[in-house]
């Protein structure tokens, strides 16, 4: 899915991405506001995981959101 249409309409993708990230808190949802650099800072910060493993994670997930 194009990263704009998730970014403007990142309120209704939030449950999705807490499903996928556990470890995000509500207060993370908020601040990320549908930024993809903040999502992967956060997730990196959350989970420990490299630059391009978080990468590779967002882009799997956003391209199987229907």
């Amino acid at each position: 899915m194009n990263w704009d249409r998730i970014e403007g309409n990142w309120k209704q993708f939030t449950g999705n991405v807490k499903a996928q990230w556990g470890k995000l808190t509500d207060d993370d949802l908020a601040e990320i506001k549908g930024n993809r650099e903040v999502l992967e800072g956060k997730l990196q910060e959350r989970y420990g995981i490299a630059k391009d493993e978080v990468k590779r994670q967002v882009d799997t997930w956003s391209k199987d959101l229907h």
